[in-house]
């Protein structure tokens, strides 16, 4: 499997960081994307350097590189996440607007009806915002705010993003368990 990531800079950086741990524990390869905010909230959250998320990548782009290879619809991958996604490139996806490499990979997954998975980080929603995940939700695309799930007795943040970046990975099919799944069970 081929999967391109990209990192916005909404909050959530460890999200993409993790998923592109789990997805080297899978064995997939990866294209990674880390916008100009992408990377600064990388710094501010986490305790990773850009350079050290770049070294978990099979392959690493400059996001205003608009001629990598991800740019082409003839580069063939099984889609991409963006994790987390920020309002800002929620929008330029869902109106085609191609300012950097993040917005230019999305619109090929999309044209080329491959998988794109958003995990969109903003809260309270507006209009706009709900309106711009609608257009991208009716071509196909997933939406997936990373709401934690409970059911599954979180003990810690990382529990929380584990389970998230597991359900993201459900969506291509990579089934890793790194969360207790539902399993029908009521706790007692």
């Amino acid at each position: 499997m081929r999967i391109i990531v990209g990192i916005t800079g909404a909050s959530g950086a460890i999200f993409g960081v993790r998923l592109l741990e789990a997805l080297r524990r899978a064995d997939v390869e990866t294209h990674l994307l880390i916008s100009k905010w992408g990377a600064r909230t990388l710094t501010h959250e986490t305790a990773y350097s850009v350079e050290q998320v770049q070294a978990m990548a099979s392959v690493c782009y400059n996001a205003n590189d608009q001629g990598a290879a991800i740019s082409s619809g003839s580069f063939a991958t099984d889609g991409m996440i963006v994790a987390p996604c920020s309002v800002r490139t929620l929008a330029a996806i869902a109106h085609g607007l191609g300012e950097n490499l993040v917005h230019r990979a999305a619109d090929v997954v999309l044209k080329e009806r491959r998988k794109l998975v958003l995990m969109v980080r903003e809260s309270p929603l507006h209009e706009i915002h709900l309106e711009n995940m609608l257009r991208l939700a009716r071509m196909g695309a997933v939406m997936m705010p990373p709401m934690p799930a409970f059911y599954n007795h979180p003990q810690s943040l990382d529990d929380m993003v584990n389970h998230l970046v597991m359900r993201a990975l459900d969506q291509f099919g990579i089934t890793l368990d790194l969360m207790k799944r539902w399993d029908g069970e009521m706790a007692v």
